[in-house]
């Protein structure tokens, strides 16, 4: 069984911290640097072969992002790109062909709103993202198209993904060969492609829509795909062989997320009722040129009411609530007729928008809201196999399947936690879903045995802080828990043979490498990479889970991180950490998260310069199941989460190992919202605070009086007096880069002591590793001047 690692309630604190100060003094801190901590190779994105025992991973070390792959019997790790430039190219959207001899993946971040990919180390050419190939056999990667998300043909002969609403499709032999191990220029892949600016590629089939999600047949013969008409959704199916595309029970709802069947004969999908007039109505006057009908001669736009006029929900609303002017053609065709009753403004009736069912929403004539289907892909033909209850409004969230074995897998937030349910794929259509993971926890990461007949999955059931590698049937059946101890396993990948399990792996102080569990249970094997040689494994600490209550009486976990080398009597400063997200959750180890995973080793680094450390699990976390997550009152509706981040700071204050006067806190993103909130709230407490991408004012609004702008750190700004180092990129696609425009003409104003660090074309998660390890040191400097001055 796993250490329990003590549940200790805030009136416990005293005992907690004589039991770890006993220990702390056992061993003499060992000091390390930021490089050496952060040095290790970060491995991430697993996919394993349907048909061969075979792996492959991403690892991000020092910056070069690499594809590695690993082979029984021995599976001795093989490096397949040589990409050794720290320059932000990121590589995500991993995938391997059945028997594991091609890999793809796609080189370059995402584009923001207006089409730009971001360009972190400014490449006077621009950046871009592109889909490439590797045969591992060769080692040499090739580029193969501008694009993204792509999907891999079983064969591992070609690859299809979607541009502009249309499915593209490209053979491997087609791809833009080079045998160096480095990103091709847009305008030289563009010239050696064809020399347009669609690299020669024409869509693999045209259908009108915007068309989505292709899925492979089993077989690699067809691709099933959504296609959405604004109003409602159709599946279809294209045969490679004939050209044909089939649409599979064609009717006026919303269908998605096709699933094939093993066989490759049927496919499942999700179908939701088609829109109602209200949603036809809206979407018709956003969106000119759509297919739904209007009349030649265009309706007055409405009037908003006074509260709509006063008081937007948000900057889009306020723009939809402007009405549109109408062109001069409009005008004319709106204007009175000669000979026409004349009618003013005044005298014109209210509007009054019908009410009566079917107006407003939309709902199937039996009252369901979601329903699964299967059909028949030769006949085209297609029937209802399952519906949600009626009496649990919660089976409605679920957004895909999984046709695993002879059931339909997916996961659903129900009664507190997040589980994976199965229905038969073969109906009836009441079947109630079957509870596959059971347990006061999350099953968060899914994996499936190559006969889709189990599921391999990974949840904190009985380790609250920690995750563990389970598997039981899917056609239901008893859990059968495989790992144990203080290690964390997610993201299991089977191998084909069954007998064994590829994870990612952590503990305490071992960083995320890759690693097989027996598919019977046993301990994990560390597949890749090595530490590095100066990797500090013994330096670090073991944190001790402690359980805090906030103010209004709400628990909450945390992790404390306490020097090793403190002495009787010694107070020392603390550092409080709060993750971002919100929706994210602290471990007793490395984190399966790229920045909390530097987070957690930042968190060991400030342990070991001396600091007590506490890293906060606040509410509106995962972790802790659905109630805590959605705790009243939190975010724009005010801020209930900073109760937690105010009852840890007090904690500290009141451990006898730490200076009261001496805490600080930082963190990114949510933990930069926090961040800024303790300070302008609490300077009394926090004394010094890094602020990496915070949010400082919800919503578009200034007005005082309202929820959003009293829930934000703007609005105690004249109560904060502590000093604060800000960091961002202006690229930033999560938060805008305007919350640091803003708040630094606030702490101006008050001759508030600021630093500050810019990032011209970083992202939220900065993509070049040399800033994080500047943006960390500059951290360190920045507490070491301000709370530990004194020592």
């Amino acid at each position: 069984m796993k250490n329990f690692r003590g549940a200790l309630i805030a009136g416990l604190c005293m005992v907690a911290w004589l039991a770890v100060g006993a220990v702390g003094r056992a061993a003499a801190q060992q000091p390390f640097s930021i490089e050496q901590i952060l040095g290790y190779s970060f491995s991430y994105e697993l996919a394993s072969a349907k048909k061969a025992d075979r792996i492959a991973w991403f690892e991000f070390e020092r910056g070069r992002r690499n594809v590695f792959t690993a082979a029984a019997p021995d599976f001795k790790p093989v490096r397949l790109t040589s990409f050794m430039d720290d320059d932000g190219t990121d590589l995500t959207s991993l995938d391997i062909s059945d028997d594991g001899a091609v890999v793809v993946f796609v080189r370059g971040h995402d584009p923001n709103a207006k089409g730009w990919v971001a360009n972190p180390s400014q490449f006077p050419d621009g950046s871009e993202q592109a889909i490439w190939a590797v045969r591992v056999r060769e080692g040499k990667p090739f580029r193969l198209a501008a694009g993204s998300k792509p999907a891999l043909s079983p064969d591992g002969t070609r690859v299809v993904f979607v541009r502009e609403s249309q499915v593209y499709g490209v053979a491997l032999t087609q791809g833009v060969r080079t045998d160096q191990n480095v990103a091709v220029p847009p305008s030289a892949a563009t010239k050696a492609a064809g020399g347009n600016a669609k690299e020669g590629l024409a869509p693999f089939f045209r259908t009108w829509g915007t068309n989505s999600a292709p899925v492979w047949s089993p077989d690699g013969r067809k691709l099933a795909f959504v296609t959405d008409r604004q109003d409602h959704s159709f599946i279809g199916v294209y045969d490679l062989a004939s050209r044909k595309i089939t649409y599979l029970g064609p009717s006026v709802d919303r269908d998605t997320s096709p699933a094939w069947s093993g066989d490759g004969k049927k496919i499942a999908f999700i179908r939701r009722p088609g829109s109602a007039f209200a949603q036809i109505v809206a979407q018709a006057q956003n969106s000119p040129g759509g297919p739904s009908y209007r009349p030649s001669v265009p309706a007055v736009p409405a009037v908003p009411s006074a509260t709509q006029a006063t008081v937007p929900a948000t900057l889009s609303a306020q723009r939809a609530a402007v009405p549109a002017v109408p062109s001069a053609t409009q005008a004319a065709a709106l204007a009175p007729q000669a000979g026409a009753p004349a009618q003013t403004q005044a005298s014109a009736p209210a509007a009054q928008p019908a009410t009566t069912p079917g107006f407003q929403s939309s709902k199937f004539a039996d009252g369901h809201l979601l329903t699964f289907w299967v059909a028949d892909v030769e006949k085209g033909t297609a029937e209802k196999v399952w519906h949600d209850p009626l009496d649990e409004p919660a089976w409605r969230n679920i957004r895909s399947f999984v046709w695993a074995g002879d059931s339909l897998v997916f996961q659903v937030e129900r009664n507190n936690w997040q589980h994976c349910y199965a229905v038969p794929a073969a109906g009836p259509a009441d079947a109630a879903p079957v509870d596959l993971t059971p347990g006061d926890g999350e099953a968060e990461f899914v994996g499936y045995s190559a006969d889709g007949r189990t599921l391999f999955y990974t949840s904190n059931a009985g380790d609250i802080d920690r995750r563990d590698l389970w598997k039981t049937p899917t056609a239901g059946g008893t859990p059968v828990q495989l790992t144990k101890g203080d290690g964390l396993e997610t993201e299991p990948a089977p191998l084909a043979s069954g007998d064994k399990v590829a994870v990612f792996y952590a503990d305490a102080r071992r960083p995320r490498c890759v690693a097989l569990v027996p598919a019977q249970g046993g301990e994990a094997k560390i597949v890749n990479p090595a530490l590095p040689a100066d990797f500090p494994l013994d330096a670090q600490v073991v944190p001790e889970a402690v359980i805090l209550k906030a103010e209004d009486g709400l628990e909450f976990h945390t992790q404390v991180f306490v020097p090793k080398d403190i002495k009787p009597d010694e107070r020392r400063p603390a550092i409080l950490f709060t993750h971002g997200g919100p929706g994210r959750q602290m471990l007793l180890g490395y984190h399966y998260m790229f920045f909390y995973h530097m987070a957690y080793a930042m968190n060991q680094y400030f342990a070991a310069q001396g600091y007590v450390v506490i890293s906060v699990n606040y509410r509106s976390g995962i972790g802790y199941g659905r109630e805590f997550r959605m705790a009243p009152g939190r975010g724009a509706a005010g801020s209930s989460e900073y109760q937690d981040v105010v009852a840890a700071g007090k904690y500290l204050q009141s451990r006898p190992d730490v200076d009261p006067n001496r805490i600080g806190l930082y963190g990114l993103s949510y933990g930069g919202l926090l961040t800024a909130m303790g300070l302008s709230r609490n300077s009394d407490i926090f004394k010094a605070g890094v602020d990496i991408a915070g949010v400082h004012l919800w919503g578009n609004s200034i007005d005082t009086n309202s929820t959003a702008f009293k829930a934000s750190s703007v609005a105690t700004v004249d109560k904060w007096t502590s000093p604060v180092l800000l960091v961002q990129g202006d690229d930033d696609r999560n938060v805008a880069f305007s919350q640091t425009t803003g708040l630094v003409q606030l702490l101006r104003a008050r001759n508030i002591y600021h630093e500050l660090i810019v990032y011209p074309d970083e992202v939220h998660d900065f993509l070049v590793y040399a800033k994080w390890v500047k943006t960390f040191k500059a951290a360190d400097d920045f507490f070491n001047r301000f709370l530990r001055k004194k020592d």
